[in-house]
């Protein structure tokens, strides 16, 4: 995938002497993984490698995310502001964002309840290869296709149940479980979320 942005020479690059701050956010679960900069030069490699590289300020040249630590940022999709002058990079993070460790630089943000299901979709795609001996999710996602279809319609019945009940805490309980094993299924059948996203996206008229 070749990422474009085609307004290079239009962005209001003589704001701040020849750069552009980079925002970069998860492009899965929104989280603001960091900020940079990006010179023009920055933004042309970024574009060609799709992998995300910034001007160091402090270090008076070129550095793309990674270079030494191999945490790279694999850039989907840069957008501008309405006035040129920041960007807004969309990247799927390769290990830990944060020089210090952690997943972002801004460790103290929480995530936001819409993101979540994008967040605990990867964390079911990382339990692939686990021991189904020490992981729920690896044993369900061993048994198969029958198996974890079979859970969805459980706990459907079981949402339904609590529903007719008018029992609310088990209400809660049961949706969490029937989101939990509805992407336990889509991921056993190689399906990403956001394809789901898209359809009821597709059905959405404002």
């Amino acid at each position: 995938m070749q990422v474009r942005l085609d307004n290079i020479d239009t962005l209001a690059w003589d704001k701040m002497n020849n750069l552009i701050p980079a925002i970069i956010q998860h492009a899965h679960t929104g989280s603001v993984l960091m900020q940079g900069y990006m010179d023009q030069n920055a933004l042309e490699r970024t574009l060609q490698q799709n992998l995300a590289t910034f001007y160091s300020r402090s270090k008076q040249r070129l550095w793309q995310k990674g270079e030494t630590s191999g945490n790279t940022l694999a850039v989907q999709c840069i957008v501008t502001d309405c006035d040129k002058d920041s960007l807004l990079v969309l990247a799927i993070p390769n290990g830990p964002t944060c020089h210090l460790g952690t997943d972002s630089c801004f460790s103290e943000q929480t995530m936001h309840q819409q993101n979540f299901l994008s967040y605990l979709e990867h964390v079911i795609q990382s339990r692939k290869n686990d021991s189904p001996d020490t992981s729920y999710t690896a044993s369900l996602l061993a048994q198969g296709s029958k198996r974890c279809a079979q859970k969805v319609g459980e706990e459907g019945v079981e949402v339904a149940l609590a529903a007719a009940t008018h029992d609310r805490a088990e209400l809660l309980n049961e949706c969490a479980d029937l989101l939990y094993h509805t992407l336990v299924l889509l991921t056993q059948q190689n399906v990403d979320l956001k394809d789901v996203m898209k359809v009821l996206q597709s059905r959405h008229q404002p």
